[in-house]
């Protein structure tokens, strides 16, 4: 883990981003959507803010989303915990989606430049 912590770079994916539920009967190729997952009380998704405003979708949340730049396997133990704890530790709260090449961190975009500071210390 302290290797994919010194080699990993976030990089801020430009826009403001949020999470929402589609209304009965949209579809996720309704939208342009970043990620989304089946819940039982229906489809959660990540989407630029713009979209969802077009559609008039609600949200609580706007984002910013940061990539983390390494390579981390699925399997990596410590990874998330040591990002979220030193995020926690500041009080910004995150949202992860792990992929299958990288992990995406979600922020209050207020949060998005000490997160971005955050972690790029924890690289060092």
């Amino acid at each position: 883990m302290d290797i994919l912590l010194k080699t990993m770079r976030p990089t801020i994916i430009e826009g403001d981003y949020v999470f929402s539920s589609l209304p009965n009967g949209m579809n996720v190729q309704d939208l342009n959507v970043i990620s989304y997952f089946r819940e039982p009380e229906g489809i959660s998704v990540v989407v630029l803010k713009t979209d969802a405003d077009r559609l008039n979708l609600k949200y609580d949340f706007i984002a910013s989303w940061i990539t983390l730049t390494v390579h981390s396997s699925l399997e990596a133990v410590g990874l998330t915990a040591a990002f979220a704890k030193a995020l926690a530790d500041a009080r910004i709260s995150c949202n992860v989606i792990a992929a299958y090449y990288h992990d995406h961190i979600f922020v209050n975009k207020n949060d998005c430049e000490q997160a971005v500071e955050i972690l790029e210390n924890l690289s060092k």
